[in-house]
């Protein structure tokens, strides 16, 4: 025995030094730290790389860099979309807990309460760089939180002496890639080859996407681009060897979130929010994690958690307004006995819409709030990329079947579950099967606990955020305030999304709530029930002249689809003229959209908005496309709904 003392004395002495240097340097006991890189491209799911299982990709220098980092298998985007994932990123919280899950909202948070990484960082010496994107969709001037964000910015410049901690971006991947003019631009410029590496008509094409000739197209172009990506980060990885600074430097490479072939970006399957994440710790700096390097970890991380990670590799505990755990370095915290990832989806550009999901790794919960919305198209954006436009024409001349029509139909499925591991496409979907029954009511539950505790502010409509939070605070501070019914609202959305005909009562007693938000659900609730919602019809008539224009809009949409079209459409054309703030016109023109009444929209609202310059871009968008169409209200002939 007193010879195991003496070793074990002797090893702990051996470590000391190692240890101290990398747990003193927050409290000025060493002058080292790390550098930290971060490589982030654009648009890529895992299932894109070669080193995350996938035979037909040629990503030679991720796969090596995978042989020496720690490849995390269960990585996610909490959002399947960028602006919304860099917030979650930059504050170590969740969007719908800031109120920035709409894309591109910049909506004002608390600054006195949430403090993005950079500045923790820079308070401890780091030189921060950014190159380049920013976009964190909340209200404030994005570059000025580095010491540089711009296309030159780059760790090289630093001062001498300091640590570094520097960001790139790599764009070449983003779905913007796919739009022919960018295809044909990528050829003449030789990041991609004129002819695809693969055969189009012999790759592997998921059976989540119709098979077509354009789909498979874009999956062979989209190999040729994670390719040129593959490549640039491997120029990226050279640099820093060149440097001298590699051996003192931990670097991160993993994907902003997934896409952008069909079903990938914007939608809460793992094409959408599984992506890769690589991690290089250099022995120097092996203290900082529990993991070897090379080896694959099965533990759930997500966006949420690499704030707080990113501080504890530099020696910092987490702050308490950060909502994720940090996995790596001197504050890691081991993962709960049951995790689970929180998922997120709502407004794509000018699209409303609300899912959220739980996953364990394995199985999926995925709920939609707004059951009577199709599942395609959640952006218009991404319909200049052929597949994209393929399968919506090719089921608009029903030519398509199954899963692959019903995609572009009003869902019929509030909730679904999908075993991740027998079905990796997550095509079908179990929450109807007796033997998952109790595994789906505790992930049911599992996910309304989860909305309760982060506070998750889409439970309000967007146009109300400036009505209830007031000019001078924010949806997060209302949300978190007594003023807000929390429980009744989470409750009351839980029961508006179910589209179960025993609801409608407590959706009737909603309609008549004191609080607009509950109105609102009971009145979403009636849309989603359809004509089964009859009975609520005089209970709805007073939300039309309701005192937000959340509800005007949505209890004349329901009582449209209960059979009142002529009035439902009146009082939508009439709410076009009325003063309101700029997301109640585009929930409005959405809702008009959707009901295929676009001829209704006078030429006077679309010329307005044209010249407005305060417009959004969104706004814009619509009236653009309606520009060639738009007449005065009743003049156009009924077209067929293409969308």
């Amino acid at each position: 025995m007193h010879k195991r003392v003496i070793l074990l004395l002797a090893l702990l002495t051996c470590l000391s030094p190692r240890l101290a240097g990398a747990r003193g340097w927050a409290r000025g006991q060493a002058s080292e730290r790390p550098n930290i890189l971060w490589i982030v491209s654009e648009d890529n799911a895992a299932q894109w790389l070669g080193c995350y299982g996938n035979k037909e990709a040629q990503t030679p220098r991720l796969d090596a860099l995978a042989k020496k980092s720690v490849l995390f298998e269960k990585a996610y985007a909490n959002a399947p979309v960028c602006a919304v994932s860099r917030c979650t990123l930059l504050n170590g919280a969740y969007a719908v807990s800031l109120g920035t899950q709409n894309m591109r909202s910049r909506h004002a948070i608390p600054t006195e309460t949430f403090k993005p990484y950079v500045a923790y960082l820079r308070e401890q010496g780091y030189y921060c760089t950014n190159n380049a994107k920013t976009d964190y969709n909340f209200k404030g001037n994005d570059n000025s939180l580095w010491d540089v964000s711009s296309n030159q910015a780059h760790y090289k410049n630093r001062p001498a002496g300091k640590p570094f901690f520097a960001v790139f971006n790599i764009e070449i991947s983003h779905e913007s890639n796919l739009f022919p003019a960018k295809v044909k631009s990528n050829r003449e410029s030789g990041q991609t080859p004129q002819t695809p590496r693969l055969d189009p008509k012999t790759l592997f094409l998921p059976p989540y996407v119709p098979d077509l000739p354009e789909m498979r197209s874009d999956w062979a172009i989209y190999h040729d681009t994670i390719t040129a990506m593959d490549k640039l980060v491997g120029a990226k990885l050279d640099e820093l060897e060149k440097s001298g600074q590699a051996e003192n430097t931990i670097v991160f490479y993993y994907a902003d979130h997934g896409g952008p072939t069909p079903r990938g970006k914007r939608y809460l399957e793992d094409t959408g929010v599984h992506i890769p994440l690589l991690v290089h710790v250099p022995k120097k700096w092996q203290a900082l994690s529990p993991f070897t390097q090379g080896q694959r970890v099965s533990e759930l991380v997500s966006f949420v958690d690499f704030a707080p990670t990113l501080l504890s590799l530099c020696g910092l505990k987490k702050p308490t307004q950060m909502q994720g755990r940090a996995f790596l370095g001197t504050e890691r915290v081991a993962p709960p006995a049951k995790p689970v990832v929180f998922l997120y989806a709502d407004r794509f550009d000018e699209l409303y819409g609300m899912r959220r999901a739980v996953t364990d790794g394995r199985f999926k919960y995925i709920r939609r709030f707004m059951p009577h919305l199709p599942s395609a198209p959640y952006s218009y954006y991404q319909m200049t990329i052929p597949g994209w436009a393929a399968w919506q024409k090719a089921w608009q001349d029903g030519k398509l079947s199954g899963y692959h029509k019903a995609l572009w139909e009003p869902a019929e499925a509030s909730e679904e579950l999908f075993d991740t591991q027998s079905d990796p496409w997550e095509i079908k979907n179990l929450a109807r099967e007796p033997a998952q029954a109790e595994r789906l009511a505790a992930m049911r539950t599992q996910l309304k606990a989860t909305m309760t505790q982060v506070h998750d502010t889409a439970l309000v409509p967007e146009p109300m955020y400036a009505e209830l939070a007031g000019n001078n605070a924010t949806v997060y501070s209302y949300v978190n305030s007594a003023a807000f019914p929390l429980t009744d609202v989470v409750e009351i959305a839980f029961l508006a999304s179910a589209r179960d005909t025993k609801n409608l009562p407590s959706l009737t007693k909603a309609l008549k709530s004191p609080h607009p938000v509950i109105r609102y659900w009971g009145a979403l609730g009636c849309i989603a029930l359809d004509k089964s919602a009859a009975s609520a019809t005089s209970a709805l008539s007073p939300l039309l002249t309701d005192e937000s224009a959340a509800n005007r809009i949505t209890a004349a949409h329901a009582l449209f689809v209960l059979g009142q079209t002529e009035r439902g459409k009146a009082v939508l054309v009439a709410e076009l003229d009325k003063p309101s703030n700029e997301y109640a016109q585009q929930l409005l023109v959405n809702t008009i959209t959707r009901l295929n009444l676009d001829e209704a929209i006078p030429a006077s609202w679309v010329e307005r908005i044209l010249k407005d310059d305060n417009a959004n871009e969104y706004l814009k968008r619509l009236a653009s496309r309606l520009s060639g169409e738009a007449k005065p209200a009743g003049k156009n002939k009924k077209k067929k709904n293409k969308s």
